[in-house]
């Protein structure tokens, strides 16, 4: 044990540009100084092939190393009394690991071979993310490999810090189609990101089938910021990208903003309009303006079907409606309608969240509720939230002076916004979590999100040049303890990814801040 804890030590005396590019940094790492374990597009891997999850797992591991085979390779077992069966292999094993938690896992590597070790899929899924991270860039390519590689000796012992790691993701203002998504989604996988919000409503566009209400998506669903198509997601789609995240161990979580941000369902909908009348399309950019008719009981059956079809479409025990920016109601109107609207929530099983307005409002949140945490600080606001939270609130945080990630990088940056002020590399990265929101305890902080909204987005590739490299060091918030990280060790590391994400196609922005490593591909 003594050694044990000796070695896992050893990553302190590591200098930061000596430390391997692995982001998120795992919570305990030692490097082995042995020889390397040499690495083939033929290297076996042992799994439990009774397990359906782990021989997922199994296999996408054996595409990244070894796509020209087409199939996994799973050696049959050996005698106890025979050869060690983990020589010259990758195993990838469940284990009855309490200590590791939900989402933890151990990874070995020595000149022999590799063994991930984890108490839950998910976990065994973040070791092999570390692993390919371990591997050189070129495997990223998705051809058969030439030739071998070596992946360095180390041993990991590692688990999350928060369990709420996400990105938010506005679809409406311009609206991104589900091959746009998945690509959010296997970038977000390979950082170790778990939660995918998607922001499905707004005044420009209404993207998610509601069966009972067809109007929102043939009508609201045509409208985007600039005039453009728009676009919804049906519920085969929706099925689609709930199914390709949770392969990845990511949540979605569906977010229908209200009461305002409504344009596009007031546009769909006259009876929900105070005066019945419908609103015309909306593909500007201002905000505060619309609102449902928060008097009307026929708003509240409106919320009562988009509850329903969320939850019918998203298993996830979460729904967010909004509650942001509502400038149309007197403060009794907004808390009377987000009481009637969290009880709707509720009422199908599901925990409300909302935007952090909702902890200001004379409310009395459900508890177990999560407000997410938008606003720069201020004394008053603080106190709002740890009331909140006192009364048995959670929070997810994502401050927009840090990790908005539609906000630009500095003053040149084509894209983006600049409200909040300038989000640099290292603004996003360097702060701390666990004690942003004063009278909150660390205790009550669910993680940390990065929503990126699109009012100055169209493409996949704008959406990739705003979030990274700025949403790797969210991983990295959100992953690694606060006493590991620094922003000299993540910034020699995160110039050394670059490689990686070059091999993976990622439009990423280089920012300044960071020395990289673009020389080619290894």
């Amino acid at each position: 044990m003594r050694l044990a804890l000796l070695a896992l030590a050893l990553v302190a005396a590591v200098p930061a540009d000596a430390q391997p590019a692995l982001i998120p940094l795992p919570a305990e790492m030692a490097l082995l100084g042995g020889a390397p374990f040499e690495m083939t597009g033929a290297t076996p891997i042992r799994f439990d092939a009774t397990d359906a999850e782990v021989a997922r797992i199994a296999a996408m591991l054996d595409a990244l190393v070894g796509p020209s085979r087409g199939e996994v390779t799973n050696p049959p077992g050996v005698p106890a009394d025979g050869p060690d069966p983990r020589a010259g292999v990758v195993s990838l094993t469940l284990a009855e690991r309490p200590d590791l938690g939900a989402e933890g896992y151990d990874l070995e590597v020595t000149a022999r071979g590799v063994e991930v070790v984890a108490a839950t899929p998910a976990g065994l899924f973040y070791g092999v993310q570390t692993l390919r991270q371990l591997m050189p860039p070129r495997v990223e390519y998705g051809a058969a490999l030439p030739r071998g590689f070596e992946v360095p000796a180390v041993r990991i012992r590692d688990r999350p810090r928060f369990a709420w790691r996400g990105m938010m993701l506005d679809v409406s203002r311009h609206f991104f189609g589900v091959e746009d998504v998945e690509r959010v989604l296997d970038l977000m996988a390979l950082h170790k990101l778990n939660r995918l919000h998607l922001h499905l409503s707004d005044d420009q566009g209404w993207r998610v089938s509601v069966p009972s209400r067809p109007r929102l998506t043939s009508i609201g669903g045509l409208s985007a910021v600039g005039g453009g198509p728009g676009g919804f997601y049906t519920v085969a789609d929706m099925e689609r990208i709930v199914a390709y995240a949770a392969e990845r161990f990511i949540t979605v979580i569906p977010e229908i903003d209200l009461p305002g941000h409504t344009n596009a369902a007031l546009t769909s909908i006259a009876e929900i309009n105070c005066d019945g009348r419908a609103r015309a399309p909306y593909t500007g950019t201002r905000v505060g303006f619309s609102s449902v008719c928060v008097e009307k009981e026929e708003t509240y059956a409106f919320v009562e079907d988009v509850v329903d079809a969320l939850a019918m479409q998203v298993p996830a025990e979460v729904v967010h409606l909004g509650g942001d920016e509502v400038q149309r109601l007197s403060g009794e109107q907004y808390a009377a309608f987000m009481a009637r609207a969290q009880e709707i929530v509720a009422a199908r099983g599901k925990t409300f969240m909302g935007w952090d307005e909702i902890a200001e409002a004379d409310l009395d949140l459900i508890p177990g509720s999560i407000v997410q945490v938008w606003r720069p600080q201020s004394a008053e606001r603080a106190r709002h939230v740890a009331d909140a939270v006192a009364a048995g609130a959670r929070q997810v945080l994502s401050p927009a002076d840090r990790v908005y990630l539609d906000i630009k990088y500095d003053a040149s940056t084509v894209l983006g916004l600049t409200w909040p002020g300038l989000n640099g590399v290292r603004d996003a990265y360097d702060w701390d979590p666990g004690t942003l929101v004063p009278g909150v305890p660390e205790a009550a902080v669910l993680g940390v999100e990065a929503p990126l909204w699109s009012e100055t987005l169209s493409t996949v590739r704008d959406i990739e040049f705003m979030a990274f490299p700025r949403l790797a060091g969210v991983a990295e918030l959100g992953w690694t303890p606060q006493a590991e990280r620094s922003w000299t060790g993540y910034r020699a590391r995160l110039g050394a990814f670059g490689p990686r994400w070059d091999a993976l196609g990622v439009a990423f922005f280089r920012s300044p801040e960071v020395d990289w490593h673009l020389g080619g591909v290894e």
